[in-house]
């Protein structure tokens, strides 16, 4: 499903993100463009998993978007991810279909790569 939105950046394109949930820490790194994005869990029982996806985003409140991405070993990902306030809620299906719900802090990486 494609929305015109998507025609537009959002704030996050090209940036780089650190999200810290209980058990779990990950780098995200949005593209240029807003469409893609580049993850690596780096710590936690996924420690290791990297990818790269296309994301859809919408922004549902101001500087909060919804976040969804599909990884290629079919786990599912939703995040909803509050830019100005740095909170991080995430809906995470796994390959092995156990689900996980997480939240925590969102936090800028300067020059960092996912």
């Amino acid at each position: 499903m494609t929305s015109q939105i998507l025609l537009s950046k959002p704030p996050f394109a090209g940036r780089s993100f650190r999200v810290d949930y209980d058990g779990l820490s990950a780098h995200n790194r949005y593209a240029e463009d807003g469409q893609s994005i580049r993850y690596a869990i780096v710590s936690g029982p996924y420690a290791g998993a990297s990818g790269e996806s296309r994301c859809e985003w919408r922004e549902i409140a101001e500087g909060v978007y919804a976040i969804s991405w599909q990884e290629a070993d079919g786990a599912t990902v939703v995040h909803v991810d509050d830019f100005i306030n740095g909170r991080s809620m995430a809906f995470f299906t796994a390959s092995d279909l156990t689900f996980h719900r997480m939240q925590g802090p969102l936090t800028a990486l300067a020059g960092a790569a996912a």
